[in-house]
């Protein structure tokens, strides 16, 4: 080799020396620390706003009602007041229900509602031979299940300082039964999926509030453990806990529970009722009152309140494959009909109309929240 070629054939080696020590450099830079997941960040802005809603979860203190009562000739079993929860306890508290009611009964049966609680309600009745005709004042979309973010996990669902051991075992139950059965409608025609989860917080976890049956649902979540605050990639937070459970999207879920109840030969009926009387004059004489915050004035339940809840969309990202819960409150779910930025819980309020400044409050914790992301 000639002194020209040696040249040229050390700058080579050096340049290759000094891109792959850059490159090297670059990666480093941007790696997370060890044991951190990488997990995309969400675009919050303005911008790729594309709707927000509110709802009115049908709050109790003590927590949702499973309960019969004998009015007249006909017997009412009741199933409503699950807060945020209607949609993870809704399989569970419908076989609560349907265990009390219908066992040694005959002939048609009425289910009050054509929300979550109330379609898996009939749906069980169903699947037990009976022949059942849901009554209700709106159906879906027009339902409050349909303004929900749809994780399962059992938030504001009551207050701990009204717990009794009755209600304890009842919820035990329900969450068994729920999260058995919706296991087995995961996949693209139930809108049901897999979500890696985590929560949250700057203060250690307690067991007493929203959460206050992490012992329940601990056990039934997989990969449910608590993290170091530098295992994940959100910063400002020292607690953080991880579990994998399951994403129902309202939008895909519901059309297809009433699709699957129609098929089985269930009957539609839109009408409302104002006073009990009206309930007792229909021709089933087993009801299962599923109409959630509307039993406030059927059924004069003094101790069912309101609280509102805000979700805005953002426009979809399909990497996002995970969920979070943090701030207090504030939380993100990925679906497909977009991102959901939600964190509002305003007990009492019975409007529906979107608040602006609440809305615009939410997108800028979020947007902060996210930005302050570890990179990848």
């Amino acid at each position: 080799m000639d002194r020209r070629e040696l040249l040229k054939a050390l700058a080579l080696v050096s340049g290759s020396a000094l891109l792959s020590s850059c490159a090297a450099k670059r990666v480093q830079a941007t790696l997370p620390l060890p044991g951190t997941p990488c997990l995309p960040r969400v675009n919050v802005s303005q911008d790729r706003i594309i709707r927000s809603i509110c709802g009115l979860r049908p709050f109790r203190r003590s927590g949702f009602v499973v309960r019969p009562e004998k009015i007249a000739d006909t017997l009412v079993v009741h199933n409503y007041g699950h807060g945020g929860a209607g949609i993870t306890l809704s399989w569970g508290t419908a076989k609560l229900a349907v265990d009390l009611g219908a066992q040694g009964h005959s002939g048609a049966v009425a289910v009050l509602g054509c929300g979550v609680v109330g379609l898996s309600t009939a749906r069980l009745l169903q699947e037990s031979g009976f022949a059942v005709t849901i009554y209700a004042k709106d159906l879906p979309p027009q339902t409050t299940s349909n303004v929900a973010g749809g994780w399962w996990y059992p938030v504001t669902l009551a207050d701990a300082k009204y717990s009794t051991p009755a209600f304890d075992e009842q919820f035990a139950q329900a969450c068994r039964y729920a999260f058995m059965r919706y296991q087995i409608m995961v996949g693209p025609r139930y809108g049901v999926r897999w979500t890696r989860s985590y929560r949250l917080s700057q203060t250690a976890f307690h067991t007493t509030g929203d959460f206050s049956k992490q012992g329940v649902v601990g056990g039934l979540t997989p990969e449910f453990h608590d993290l170091a605050g530098t295992d994940t990639p959100f910063r400002g937070y020292e607690f953080a806990r991880q579990f994998d459970t399951m994403l129902i999207e309202p939008p895909i879920y519901l059309p297809t529970m009433m699709e699957d109840f129609r098929i089985a030969g269930g009957k539609i009926v839109v009408r409302d009722f104002s006073s009990p009387a009206e309930i007792t004059s229909l021709p089933e004489e087993l009801i299962f009152n599923c109409t959630g915050l509307g039993a406030k004035a059927l059924f004069n339940d003094a101790e069912l309140t309101p609280v509102k809840g805000q979700l805005t969309f953002l426009l979809p990202q399909p990497e996002v494959e995970y969920s979070v819960v943090y701030g207090g409150g504030l939380y993100m779910f990925s679906r497909h009909d977009g991102i959901v930025l939600g964190g509002t819980h305003d007990e009492g309020n019975w409007s529906l109309e979107v608040d602006n400044q609440v809305r615009d409050q939410i997108v800028v914790k979020q947007k902060e929240f996210f930005e302050s992301m570890r990179r990848c």
